[in-house]
């Protein structure tokens, strides 16, 4: 059974690597090796193994074009910029049926997309759970501390939609924890908090899973956050 693509790198069409490129990157010592590819380069993908993993990777140059991602949030470029760009897909292997939402394979896919942007070079990633598109040097500077042990890169991940009146709402951390949240301020002067609060959150949550009674998340630097559910099973978080 194949696994549904993980991301998308985005790149100008002249940038776009084929298969010769990628099996040279992997000769320089890159963290990757061409564990399996067609005979006909024309076909456009090939099969790489990182960290004892593989992954499928669609798209090469020479091969039929991406259709491209679709994405509703950016972070340092805009959806609509993906006009005229190149895609690459990055699909977990047939093997990791079933577990490609397990952190460990999202490091070594996040690895792998840090290495395969560098050929490119990409404009972008595209995380397709939270269609959130990102830029790479930033998308690069979010999960560099995760990969070294530190927090999840929620700006990474997992894209924030709404406003101070109404509250930020979750899209694509029901990928890791099969739950979004819709997160409130009780005191509106506060509400300009909430973005920090919400990475802190989400945090969390990959951290603890799932909620299903009432919860109260204590949450370092930004204090406690009332967590409950709702009858379709979403999370309402509430901070003072």
């Amino acid at each position: 059974m194949n696994c549904a693509p993980l991301a998308a790198i985005l790149l100008d069409p002249s940038d776009l690597p084929a298969l010769s490129d990628l099996e040279a990157e992997s000769l320089r010592g890159s963290g990757f090796s061409v564990s399996h590819a067609p005979d006909d380069a024309v076909e456009g993908w090939a099969e790489v193994l990182r960290d004892g993993l593989t992954f499928d990777i669609n798209g090469l140059a020479g091969g039929p074009a991406q259709t491209a991602p679709s994405v509703n949030a950016g972070v340092g470029i805009s959806p609509a910029e993906l006009d005229g760009l190149a895609s690459l897909s990055l699909a977990p292997g047939p093997h990791l049926a079933g577990a490609q939402r397990l952190l460990p394979v999202i490091r070594v896919a996040t690895n792998l997309l840090l290495d395969l942007a560098r050929i490119g070079p990409a404009k972008a990633i595209a995380w397709l759970p939270a269609k959130l598109l990102i830029r790479v040097d930033l998308f690069e500077r979010a999960v560099l501390p995760w990969l070294e042990g530190g927090p999840f890169p929620a700006p990474a991940f997992v894209a924030l939609h709404g406003n101070a009146e109404v509250g930020l709402q979750s899209t694509g951390l029901n990928f890791f924890i099969e739950q979004e949240f819709l997160l409130q301020s009780a005191a509106p002067e506060n509400a300009g908090q909430l973005p920090r609060v919400a990475i802190r959150l989400i945090d969390w949550l990959v951290a603890h899973g799932p909620i299903s009674s009432p919860t109260e998340a204590v949450l370092a630097g930004t204090g406690a956050v009332l967590l409950e559910v709702d009858t379709g099973g979403r999370i309402l978080a509430r901070c003072d």
